[in-house]
């Protein structure tokens, strides 16, 4: 990707580095269509910063509104052809711009991919922020948990900081939910700022600090939902993931719906005759799926037992099975289940735990980093400070905080 930056800033990968502390920038594909229109609001740009990359002396682009599109692999401007794929306007102090219609701090860069145009949002990383964590998680919850989703937030996309790829991360449940300005809370800007640079690291990295709304009091390990073992994403009691609205559920699926997703996953088995769950993993989540049909017997095992369960519209795939027509799933929690559990962050928070506490307990054996203004060739630096703190196991089955059970 080519870009020009403002005159006074160092370019490294995908940092933006000025004097002193690091400012680290963030590539978001917010949106992509045949065309974008793109307002830039206030402060305007200065004359000449946004540029058709590698044309010598290009005029700058109009200021206020402009309409992309592609001509071939060139994006145009305005209906007229720029003969240029790429188009950039740098985020600088204060800098808003519209893209699609919803209005993002920072810059702008503009792609031509596959016939259309993307629009990907030039965001510091603390502004970005800013439009994801009360997107996650209300903002009226207590600071703790809010300023758990704010590190955990900021690890996850800080793992994600790739100069080789055209963009970083996208703006949906796909990578992290970001709604730009109109998401921004006060209460939520104020876990962001109490939690400044601050990330999760393993092994001198930032972590993968996936999380899910309710882990339906036990955590999933990310071997059991994606076939690939971490060791601080393991599963355990979670006895703090307690009033979520989807504690508790049943979902009656009708057989024909049974039939067509066992299909989808690659079951021939038949017109079914029972669908059972026969053996379940440490965290009570089905492991293996038996079919049996009027032509035979099949299995589904691992990621694939738990994507069937997704298929049959189940909110968590912490359930149990039961009958055929309809096909009952008894199930507790929302969402994959593995790492932190919104609900859980939540009990914990309310039991008076610090949100460090609660980050040491979804993801164990991790430390606490922040991240340095010295950035490598291609991915952020970290300075590790402390392994995270665990609660007590006396604590986290229903002592007080301080220990003493009373």
């Amino acid at each position: 990707m080519r870009s020009f930056l403002r005159v006074g800033a160092a370019v490294c990968g995908g940092l933006l580095l000025g004097s002193g502390a690091s400012a680290l920038n963030v590539r978001v594909l917010v949106a992509a269509a045949p065309q974008l229109t793109v307002r830039v609001a206030a402060p305007a740009p200065a004359p000449g910063a946004l540029n058709v990359p590698g044309a010598p002396g290009a005029a700058p682009l109009p200021v206020q509104a402009w309409t992309v599109g592609v001509s071939g692999a060139q994006l145009t401007l305005n209906g007229q052809p720029t003969g240029n794929a790429s188009l950039y306007l740098p985020p600088s102090p204060g800098s808003v711009v519209e893209i699609a219609g919803k209005a993002y701090r920072g810059g702008v860069q503009l792609r031509a991919e596959a016939g259309g145009v993307q629009g990907i949002n030039v965001v510091d990383l603390e502004d970005y922020l800013r439009g994801v964590v009360p997107a996650e998680m209300p903002a009226s919850w207590p600071s703790a948990a809010v300023q758990a989703q704010a590190v955990i937030a900021r690890t996850y996309v800080t793992a994600r900081i790739n100069p080789a790829t055209p963009y970083d991360t996208c703006a949906t449940e796909t990578c992290q939910v970001y709604g730009g300005i109109a998401a921004e809370k006060p209460l939520a800007d104020a876990a962001i700022a109490a939690t400044r640079a601050q990330v999760v690291a393993f092994g001198g990295k930032a972590a993968s600090t996936y999380f899910s709304s309710d882990s339906g009091g036990f955590t999933a390990s990310s071997g059991e939902v994606w076939g690939k073992d971490l060791p601080y994403l393991v599963a355990k009691a979670d006895p703090f993931s307690a009033g979520s609205p989807r504690a508790r559920w049943q979902l009656e699926v009708p057989l024909s719906r049974v039939q067509q997703a066992a299909g989808n996953a690659g079951v021939r088995v038949g017109a079914l005759r029972s669908v059972t769950v026969t053996r379940v993993s440490e965290s009570g989540r089905p492991l293996e799926i038996t079919f049996v049909g009027a032509s035979g017997t099949g299995k589904l095992t691992g990621a694939s037992a738990g994507g069937f369960v997704r298929a049959l519209g189940a909110s968590g795939t912490r359930v149990t099975l039961a009958g055929l027509n309809p096909l009952v799933l008894s199930g507790s929690g929302s969402g994959h289940g593995v790492g932190l559990s919104q609900y859980g962050a939540l009990g914990l928070a309310n039991a008076g735990y610090s949100h460090l506490h609660v980050l040491g307990f979804y993801y164990p054996g991790t430390q606490l980093a922040t991240l340095t203004g010295d950035a490598g060739p291609a991915r952020p630096a970290l300075s590790v400070q402390a392994a995270l703190p665990v609660p007590p196991l006396a604590q986290v089955w229903g002592a007080q905080p301080d220990g003493s059970g009373q």
